[in-house]
């Protein structure tokens, strides 16, 4: 494809790209305002959970449509490098997505069952968090040949390394929020909140400041 056809974004594409920032940085902010201690006290366990869980889904749409926009199916031959590493990133952090709405449904369900219980509340998913490192490598990946892309701003520098500095915080907090063995004890519930609130303050920096500026430039032009 010639470089300047990946320069154009159709309006059904830029209309997606745009609600794909949109998602990601209202999840984003749910996962901020949720892991903050102070709102917690003020709502209590059951909106909190419902905060995560709204998030969590939010990420999911979100990126549901970057997957969408990356292309239904695998990559077949003829396809760049760029192009396998955009999919593949975009369908592991779709996985991603999904175990944490699995992990903040159960913290939610938790929560309305015992709000009081010592522990109730979300913390983040393990798994989910290795989902979005593995998604975080790959888009670097396919940052450093973005001009292979289907839009040469389909993934930016800027982007892949807030979203992967954003999946390192939420690895910090996944490990906080493990609970010692015969205890009901944290590691450590500061790392545990703190990495939630950096990691989705990472993302929504990378939503916010990146994505929508690229995307309107590009329906100007």
């Amino acid at each position: 494809m010639a470089a300047d056809a990946r320069d154009e974004v159709s309006p059904r594409r830029y209309i997606r790209l745009r609600a794909e920032a949109v998602g990601f940085a209202l999840g984003s902010l749910c996962f901020i305002v949720g892991a903050l201690p102070w709102y917690a006290d003020a709502v209590g366990a059951v909106a909190t959970g419902v905060t995560f869980f709204t998030g969590s889904v939010l990420f999911t749409v979100a990126g549901a449509i970057q997957l969408l926009l990356s292309g239904r199916h695998v990559p077949r031959s003829g396809a760049t490098a760029a192009d396998r590493f955009d999919w593949w990133s975009a369908a592991v952090q779709s996985v991603g997505t999904v175990l944490f709405n699995v992990s903040t449904l159960a913290a939610l369900l938790a929560a309305v069952a015992a709000p009081d219980a010592v522990g109730t509340g979300w913390r983040s998913n393990a798994w989910g968090s290795l989902a979005f490192l593995v998604s975080g490598a790959l888009a670097l990946a396919a940052a450093r040949r973005r001009h292979e892309l289907w839009h040469v701003r389909a993934r930016t520098p800027q982007a892949a390394w807030l979203n992967m500095i954003g999946s390192v915080a939420f690895g910090v907090s996944a490990v906080g929020a493990y609970v010692v063995p015969e205890t009901t004890t944290f590691v450590s519930l500061f790392w545990a909140n703190l990495g939630t609130v950096l990691g989705g303050l990472c993302f929504l920096a990378a939503a916010v400041l990146v994505r929508p500026g690229a995307t309107a430039s590009v329906a100007r032009a």
